[in-house]
């Protein structure tokens, strides 16, 4: 076989998700692009695809990218000649109880911010457009009327036929066997049939990703998993053009095609597969059938369709598809070697999810950044240590299942859980912890007693925990609480140019005496913030920065690749080396001086000030922050004297009334401070000064830093044209809670959302942070004019609106 030496692109795998982005590279004038399939396109998972097109996920940006594939597969027919099979018969979402019509709700309420077309709908109204459905014990449900459904192996050509026509190379039956790294970055493929050079390689293989990118000390961790459907044998008289029916409860799916019925299944406990790995001869080949493991759901089917029960199944289909440990797929550019990019593990939705990859993934390749806000799904949020195989194996049984579970707030995984503990995390859970998970550590959420802890009730309203919760906040805000914030991710940043590196990476201005914490925001080059972290300076040329816990390698690969050339500069991640507690209430500082012979007086110890001091036996440091809004101190504690620190402060806080408080009361303490949360209030899309955070921003400051062109930009028309706002909703019974991208409104029409909220204990309130936007810019006269409404599950609340904090205005409990 003859292959080109060398191309700007090498795509490897040609399933849907790799003949997108070839075609839109193309599109952006990226020509010289080779896509290596180790078979036949489609041959993997593609072609067993169910080919639901829908447009409604669980933030604004992926609504969007779903959008745009169901726009594109409107139009790839025409453009190409290439038979989609796309028709848009729209869908339907039941729900069987209350509960899950409020997330239902939810959901088309966030909808609506994007412009997408829902409707609420009765049983009866289900029953029109769905006649075969048995409607008992139905309560509602939605309908969305540009949903529909494709043939995943017919888009699949038309995409790669619009990629040849573009001037893209398709290579069949040419398998990679690695990706060739040198220092640090991608440089081409070696395939059977010899090397080929690239600037940039984008891993696109599906269940094979994961090993393959392995072989390069790459992290891309998904699982395989069986995923079973059945077909019926053609029903006479079913309707032509039947919406997609989703009935989560039963965690089955329903799709008219030919005149036949498919059901597919999303049961809770699924089955992984191709745990010893999967052969490269696998090509459209199927699993064995288990009917027995799907035979309840059909069951069940059968009750909400009756007309299954005297139909005749044509087939029963098993194959398998990839999964994630957090249900979301993977996308971008590794954070271990540069120029090397993913988009795989699509977890069931890569039909849908294909031309917003595609044209994301292109513009990424091509501008060096993502041209949206793609947290969600960014292959940097990952840890290295989710590529063990017995942990994803485990979480795959889970993970099936999350696309129909209830999608609680707060909701937390039961499987592969306990690989990261703090120091504490037993005397945590001796004294009542609920354990929730993120980036793979055991964090309190929140303490009670056995009986609470064995009967967790999550809820859209009030959670079983929401007492427990308020009593963590007032003891905050009254006396003393003890947080455990080990998961916080510390590096060390040392040598003669740390300072240097540091100023251009960072907004604000780090040159700043021994001692002093800086709070700042590592910026892109449109402004946007891509880390909200603290950086303290330990000395001449050291320092410590701390930032969150799912950012831990991404803001890694971060400072490596925007470190000025030639700069003597070492940054180490010294995270599982350094426990960290906070101590924040009125009464810290009694119980500092308890522990500690060291002044804490505000002469002594001001606020933003950081030093070592003697704690019991141990030596740690301490700065005086907080993220609570009360007066407090972090502190960061080597490892082995962790254990010692927390039984000294345990004891010396007995008459203080000193207790352990968790994350959902941190949530709420930070929110009724207006405290940002980087992912949730601001993220690659926002500006420190629309996210009210130009206060850390040095524009003067010599050498200038990355983003202050855009910054400047921004100033120079006046104000803003997007801000982040506080929400207050007003109630006189109970408010509805906020979480994230409700819609709000100013007279009637939508123009933001909520970006993260909480319940509010020490002022008793529902509160969220929003951003708002307008044209002639947000300023405070522009808030004080209009009647504000937020809406939640399709119902509008009154709501307040501010720049500024609602608990302690004026910071004076932080600087007590």
């Amino acid at each position: 076989m003859d292959i080109p030496s060398r191309a700007d692109v090498v795509i490897v795998g040609g399933g849907i998700a790799g003949c997108s982005i070839a075609y839109h590279l193309t599109k952006l004038g990226i020509t010289n692009v080779i896509l290596c399939e180790r078979r036949q396109l489609t041959s993997g998972t593609t072609w067993h695809a169910a080919g639901l097109v829908t447009q409604l996920r669980a933030t604004r940006q992926m609504t969007e990218l779903a959008q745009y594939t169901g726009e594109l597969f409107g139009q790839l027919e025409a453009e190409t000649g290439q038979a989609t099979g796309f028709r848009r018969s729209g869908s339907l979402r039941v729900a069987t109880n209350q509960a899950r019509y409020e997330e239902l709700a939810r959901g088309a309420s966030m909808g609506r911010n994007f412009g997408l077309p829902v409707e609420a709908v009765t049983p009866g109204q289900i029953k029109e457009r769905w006649t075969p459905i048995n409607t008992d014990g139905l309560v509602g449900g939605f309908w969305f009327p540009n949903d529909g459904q494709v043939n995943p192996a017919d888009v699949t050509m038309a995409y790669a036929k619009g990629a040849r026509m573009g001037g893209a190379r398709i290579i069949e039956n040419l398998l990679v066997n690695q990706v060739l790294v040198e220092n640090g970055k991608a440089v081409g493929v070696m395939t059977d049939n010899g090397k080929i050079e690239a600037r940039t390689v984008v891993i696109c293989g599906g269940m094979w990703s994961r090993d393959l990118a392995a072989k390069i000390g790459v992290n891309i961790p998904l699982h395989a998993a069986e995923h079973f459907y059945v077909v019926t044998e053609a029903i006479p008289g079913l309707p032509r053009n039947l919406p997609v029916l989703f009935l989560s409860d039963e965690w089955t799916y329903y799709k008219e095609d030919a005149g036949k019925l498919l059901v597919g299944f999303f049961e809770p406990v699924a089955k992984p597969w191709g745990q010893k790995g999967i052969s490269e001869s696998f090509c459209f080949d199927t699993l064995p059938e288990d009917i027995d493991h799907i035979a309840p759901h059909l069951e069940a089917a059968t009750v909400r369709v009756p007309l299954l029960e005297r139909t005749g199944m044509q087939l029963f289909f098993n194959g398998p598809e990839s999964f994630t440990p957090d249900n979301r797929y993977l996308l971008g550019e590794t954070p271990e070697v540069a120029g090397l990019f993913c988009a795989t593990g699509f977890n069931s939705i890569g039909i849908l999810s294909s031309g917003g990859v595609g044209k994301a993934l292109a513009a990424w390749i091509r501008d060096g950044r993502p041209p949206v806000d793609l947290i969600d799904v960014d292959i940097r949020r990952t840890q290295s240590f989710q590529r063990n195989r017995r942990y994803l194996e485990e979480r795959t049984v889970e993970s099936l299942g999350l696309n129909f579970d209830m999608h609680w707030p707060s909701r937390q995984f039961t499987t592969a859980r306990g690989v990261r503990r703090s120091p504490f995390h037993d005397r945590l859970l001796a004294s009542g912890a609920f354990m929730t998970e993120l980036a793979g550590w055991e964090r309190p959420g929140f303490y009670g007693t056995p009986d609470e802890l064995a009967n967790i009730q999550y809820s859209y309203a009030k959670p079983s925990w929401f007492e427990n919760v308020a009593v963590e906040c007032r003891n905050t805000a009254e006396n003393v609480s003890l947080f455990d914030h080990s998961c916080f991710v510390k590096y060390l940043v040392e040598g003669p140019d740390a300072l240097k590196a540091l100023n251009w990476i960072s907004a604000n201005d780090c040159n700043v005496e021994i001692g002093r914490v800086v709070y700042t925001q590592w910026l892109n080059e449109a402004g946007g913030i891509e880390a909200d972290v603290t950086v303290t300076r330990l000395g001449d040329q050291s320092f410590m920065v701390v930032t969150v816990a799912v950012s831990q390698r991404r803001d890694l690969a971060w400072f490596k690749r925007h470190v000025p050339d030639h700069a003597r500069v070492y940054i180490t991640d010294v995270t599982s080396g350094l426990a960290m507690l906070a101590i924040w209430g009125p009464k810290s500082r009694e119980l500092m001086s308890r522990v500690s012979p060291d002044d804490f007086s505000s002469e002594a110890f001001p606020f933003g000030y950081s030093r070592e001091i003697d704690l019991g036996y141990a030596r740690v440091r301490a700065s005086r922050l907080t993220f609570v809004g009360e007066l407090g101190y972090e502190l960061y504690v080597p490892a082995e004297q962790a254990a010692h620190v927390y039984d000294v402060l345990a004891e010396a806080g007995k008459d203080l009334s000193l207790r352990n408080a968790g994350f959902f009361a941190l949530n709420s303490l930070r929110i009724e401070k207006g405290y940002r949360h980087w992912g949730h209030d601001i993220g690659e899309e926002d500006t420190p000064f629309e996210g009210g955070l130009g206060f850390a921003v040095a524009m003067d400051k010599p050498g200038g830093f990355i983003g202050r062109e855009a910054l400047l930009r921004q100033k120079e028309q006046g104000t803003v044209k997007k801000r982040l706002v506080q929400v207050n909703v007003v109630s006189d019974g109970d408010a509805p809670m906020l979480f994230h991208h409700e819609p709000l409104l100013r007279d009637g029409k939508i123009i933001g959302s909520i970006m993260s909220g909480a319940y509010g204990h020490r002022i008793k309130a529902s509160l969220g942070l929003g951003y708002v936007s307008n044209d002639e810019g947000v300023t405070k006269d522009w808030l004080a004019g209009g009647t504000w409404e937020v809406e939640v599950a399709m119902r509008r609340y009154p709501v307040e609106v501010q720049f500024g904090p609602w608990y302690d205005a004026k910071g004076e409990r932080v600087r007590g």
